[in-house]
């Protein structure tokens, strides 16, 4: 007999995004190796004191990184990507229904933070890479800049 499927979505009250995804989830085995808190001190001086609150810098970074680690080229592609993929929301932190951040604010928060605060920071995730043992010694080209790194991502896997 041939089956046709129909889309019959439920509500479901107790789905929470924590518990969608196994210990073992790439990126929570990032999350535990690596402590993006730092970003904040790092950018705090471009901030002012008073206002509405900034999408959070650390937010802001993870997401960076999931556009290296799929490599997706645009801030554009890269929040249609977070919009859609769950293990995505899980690692900045929103949930299912949340609105994710405006492409548009992502190209403004890069423009603020400027080259120096990138290199930094990627200056850090390396050195937080060799302290959780992740690197393997090897040089890394990245957005046409050779920078001393090579984050040993199957090293993280089980």
């Amino acid at each position: 007999m041939l089956g046709q499927k129909t889309k019959d979505f439920q509500i479901h009250s107790d789905v929470s995004l924590d518990n969608l995804f196994p210990e073992n989830n790439f990126y929570r085995q990032v999350e535990q190796c690596i402590d993006l808190g730092f970003v904040r001190e790092l950018v705090r001086d471009l901030y002012s004191d008073f206002g509405r609150p900034s999408i959070d810098p650390v937010v802001f970074f993870k997401q960076q990184l999931i556009a290296f680690f799929v490599g997706i080229p645009s801030e554009r592609q890269l929040m249609e990507n977070v919009n859609l993929n769950l293990a995505h929301r899980w690692i900045i932190g929103y949930d299912l229904f949340e609105e994710v951040p405006d492409h548009r604010s992502l190209s403004m928060i890069r423009e603020r933070y400027g080259m120096e605060t990138f290199q930094q920071f990627f200056e850090q995730i390396v050195e937080l890479c060799i302290e959780a043992g992740l690197v393997w010694g090897e040089e890394l080209y990245f957005g046409c800049t050779k920078v001393h790194a090579n984050a040993a991502i199957r090293g993280m896997i089980d």
